[in-house]
């Protein structure tokens, strides 16, 4: 099993290729992508860790992922970067990549990848493609999706590998996370991504219209009727159909949907000749699909029909990472052509950082649209909306860490370790479990914050923790024990 590792980084290099070699792989090291690519035909190459980054080089990542798919297709291409983001997963897994890693990452992720391919119970989903694969920069793509986080980039990566299918989606999320623009997405990926896309508001549509907007009516089927008219269904033919807020449709309706999406055929109201119609289903709500289900608000076998694959969509205060990225392209589309861009103050980012968003992204675009407006190029905290203001200075009074208590005399004394976890805490709490803002008030970069919220185990749901080199007292046996790289 031959593996080759990829990376400008020296250290990084050779502890990926050290975790492998004691895991039984016959592993090659490169620097550079035209290193890589010269050893394409020198051996069959299994697996594949690679930087998208590579120094100053011509070519990156992106080139070595094309290359070896056209070289080598059934190698199994693994993209690392530290400056990941969501479209650079979606790009990566739509195009073949079998992973895309984001620094730092644990030991752990590498030895469970190789692992997986020796094994194969993974295999790419890889669409059918003629000629050369589209060139997918790592800094610029056709869609708009903003977000580097970890939660939004597993989201993506789950859009990159479904798209090429002819699968209904549902994708679930609260009000404003933004579903349709996933939906969007799905289908711009998707062979039917030059065809049409009809987005449909169930909840905006009266019951007693829906069906008639949806699969069109004949001649005189209802007063009002004068002319033959094609539904929405029949406008999508052939490409996708958006169906938000699913879960407001009635259940005499959601029998008739359960039909189309099982039979491809509709029936016009007030015909009697069913029309086949090839079109792709994604559905969306807001609401708990399963508990409307136990409610008897939703036919049980609609919401098995519809979730062949269902996509979460995580709220925005559980990807606060994605908040000033957001928020300075939501700025740069509101500026005039020419006019100096909008930047913001730290009080306004730390404000925008630690707000709860309820709104999600779309209460956050209204506030920066306000925010712009009323500013001088500098977005302060007088700018944003009253409402984040407020409920920012009252969590942080709720929050302002106590003074440390004097220990009594029969109290023992607590550790300087311990007294460095309990602050950190207290600082993390304030900030809503933001690691960026709480590194900002502590004074110290992010890479030390993880590793002191990984010591003192702070964070359970576990982010990805830091990859620092293994030390020789982690080797024994030829083994790596667990640890970082």
């Amino acid at each position: 099993m031959n593996a080759l590792v990829v990376d400008d980084e020296a250290l990084i290099r050779d502890n990926i290729a050290e975790v492998l070699r004691a895991d039984g792989w016959t592993v090659s090291e490169a620097a550079t992508a035209e290193a890589a690519l010269a050893q394409l035909q020198g051996a069959d190459w299994t697996l594949v860790f690679c930087d998208v980054k590579l120094g100053e080089g011509a070519q990156d990542g992106f080139d070595v992922l094309r290359r070896f798919n056209e070289g080598q297709p059934d190698a199994q291409i693994v993209l690392m970067t530290g400056h990941g983001s969501a479209i650079g997963a979606l790009d990566a897994v739509s195009s073949g990549a079998y992973e895309y890693l984001l620094k730092p990452f644990d030991i752990d992720d590498v030895r469970a990848i190789a692992r997986s391919v020796r094994a194969g119970r993974e295999r790419r989903d890889r669409p059918t493609v003629t000629g050369e694969l589209p060139s997918l920069p790592t800094h610029s793509s056709d869609l708009e999706l903003v977000g580097r986080s970890g939660a939004f980039v597993e989201v993506m990566k789950l859009v990159g590998r479904v798209a090429p299918k002819n699968l209904p989606v549902l994708v679930t999320g609260e009000s404003g996370t933004g579903k349709e623009v996933v939906a969007r997405t799905i289908h711009r990926r998707s062979p039917r991504g030059t065809l049409s896309f009809v987005a449909v508001n169930c909840g905006a549509i009266p019951a007693e219209l829906i069906e008639s907007e949806l699969f069109g009516h004949v001649k005189g089927a209802f007063t009002g009727a004068s002319v033959d008219r094609r539904g929405l269904w029949e406008e999508a033919n052939g490409g996708t159909i958006f169906l938000d807020e699913i879960t407001e449709t009635t259940p005499a309706f959601q029998v008739k949907l359960l039909r189309a999406l099982q039979e491809g055929e509709i029936r016009r109201v007030g015909a009697n000749q069913t029309i086949h119609v090839n079109v792709r289903v994604i559905a969306a709500t807001n609401r708990d699909p399963e508990e409307e289900m136990r409610a008897g608000r939703f036919r049980q076998d609609l919401f098995y029909r519809l979730n062949a694959v269902t996509i979460y969509l995580p709220p925005l205060r559980e990807r606060r990472e994605d908040i000033m990225p957001l928020a300075r392209y939501f700025a740069k589309r509101l500026a005039e052509p020419g006019a100096r861009q909008v930047s913001f103050s730290r009080e306004a980012i730390e404000m925008l950082e630690t707000y709860h968003w309820p709104g999600n992204i779309r209460e956050l675009e209204n506030a920066i649209v306000r925010a712009a407006a009323l500013c001088d190029q500098i977005v302060r905290p007088e700018d944003l909306p009253e409402r984040i203001r407020h409920a920012v200075h009252a969590a942080q009074a709720l929050l302002v860490p106590a003074p440390f208590e004097t220990a009594q005399a029969d109290e023992q004394p607590l550790s300087l370790a311990e007294l460095e976890r309990q602050h950190v805490l207290r600082v993390l709490q304030r900030t809503g479990g933001n690691k960026q803002a709480a590194a900002r008030i502590l004074g110290i970069d992010r890479t030390t914050l993880q590793r002191i919220v990984k010591r003192y185990n702070l964070d359970a749901a576990g982010a990805r923790q830091s990859l620092t080199a293994v030390s020789d007292e982690d080797k024994s046996d030829g083994q790596v024990k667990p640890g970082k790289i």
